[in-house]
């Protein structure tokens, strides 16, 4: 249903790996919110005047803030389409992370001030709001609408990968419960002569705030740098070890700039007696396959590494065993050996992550001992290496 709708109105809908197609993609759907939103504030602010309710007149404010969160919808694919230019070398796509904290400010905003007017109406209660058809059919086309939204924003999320149209999304679902919760709360006023509209005003704000300050921790996270999706680092792991010559990868980074917008770095491990020149075209032939089908930039830092020689990886197996009766979490990559007539230099990056159980020092001080009960001579020089959570990490091999 939702490629229908959107083959009418975008050409080559489909192809969401396009920058354009996927701006396309949240603009209608802005466009749509606005449209929509803005008919179902005049015919609630309608019904709220007939009944006197202020749960229903909040409600369609409510609906008014929508239109504008859907007029931050659309700005913020607007302007995340920008190209990069001097001040932002690449891009402009976090402005759709904004977009989506706006559209949570506005959700909150929308929360705290029907809790004002709930509370309020509670302190001073009015007479019994009535009811009448043209009213009930309003509230319940407005839920039969706002259910509609519901599931176009989410599609339209899960199309193209968004958290602003996510939070869309739950903004229509919570108008949809909360438009719920008001028409049952005027049925119940006119049965029983009861007036509980602000408790069940309450009641909503409750909600709705719940859901902004839900959204905005999710719009915040992207912002802030967080850690990037597991079935992402395993794609990018597998294609990367498929590949010939490549004995192993560490330091992935990916770093976000927006939806279809990501750096991704890291180390891959060659065999150190490979000819330079081979491994070399290897590596560039894996950054331009990588970029391809993900359309990202890609920098590969390339580790000569010591597979055939015995002795190395021993040794590099004796340590790795010490790590684990250290702390399990504990792991090492760039294994090398610089071989002296007294003494042997064993070099290593060792990866101490935040589940580690034991301080960076005390770390390394188990290690360098674990070491010297291997071999007196030799002599550790280890480098110290965090894993980064809000770039994705290292890979434990």
């Amino acid at each position: 249903m939702l490629d229908l709708v959107l083959s009418k109105f975008i050409k080559n809908y489909d192809d969401i790996k396009n920058p354009q197609v996927r701006s396309a993609c949240g603009n209608f759907s802005g466009v749509v919110g606005i449209i929509l939103n803005l008919i179902l504030f005049s015919a609630k602010l309608l019904s709220g005047i007939l009944t006197a309710s202020i749960s229903v007149t909040a409600d369609a404010f409510n609906n008014l803030s929508d239109a504008g969160s859907s007029v931050v919808t659309f700005l913020g694919f607007k302007l995340a389409n920008r190209p990069a230019d001097e001040e932002h070398p690449y891009g402009h796509g976090r402005y759709e992370y904004v977009a989506g904290l706006g559209i949570s400010c506005a959700i909150i905003l929308v929360g705290v001030e029907l809790l004002k007017s709930s509370i309020e109406k509670i302190i001073n209660p009015e007479e019994s709001t009535a009811i009448t058809l043209l009213s009930v059919c309003i509230l319940i086309g407005s839920i039969c609408v706002k259910l509609w939204m519901f599931f176009f924003n989410r599609a339209m999320s899960k199309k193209i990968s968004s958290s602003a149209l996510k939070a869309t999304a739950m903004d229509s679902l919570t108008d949809c419960i909360a438009t719920s919760v008001v028409l049952i709360g005027l049925g119940i006023s006119a049965v029983t002569g009861v007036n509980i509209d602000g408790w069940l005003g309450c009641a909503v704000a409750g909600f709705i705030l719940y859901t902004g300050i839900s959204t905005f921790k999710e719009s915040l996270s992207p912002l802030l740098g967080n850690t990037p999706d597991p079935e992402f680092i395993d794609e990018i792991r597998e294609i990367v070890l498929s590949t010939e010559l490549i004995t192993g990868i560490h330091d992935l980074l990916i770093h976000d700039y927006g939806p279809g917008r990501c750096i991704i770095s890291f180390h891959a491990e060659v065999p150190y007696d490979v000819d330079i020149l081979k491994a070399h075209d290897v590596i560039d032939r894996l950054e331009r396959k990588i970029q391809e089908k993900y359309n990202c930039v890609v920098t590969i830092h390339m580790d000569p590494i010591a597979v055939s020689d015995e002795y190395t990886i021993e040794l590099k197996e004796k340590i790795n065993e010490s790590l684990d009766s250290i702390d399990s979490a504990l792991s090492l990559h760039d294994f090398r050996i610089v071989k002296g007539e007294e003494h042997q230099r064993v070099l290593f990056d060792l990866v101490v992550p935040p589940e580690c159980k034991l301080k960076e020092t005390d770390a390394l001080n188990a290690v360098k001992e674990k070491i010297s009960q291997i071999d007196k001579k030799l002599i550790p020089i280890i480098h110290i290496d965090k894993i980064c959570l809000e770039c994705g990490g290292n890979i434990k091999l």
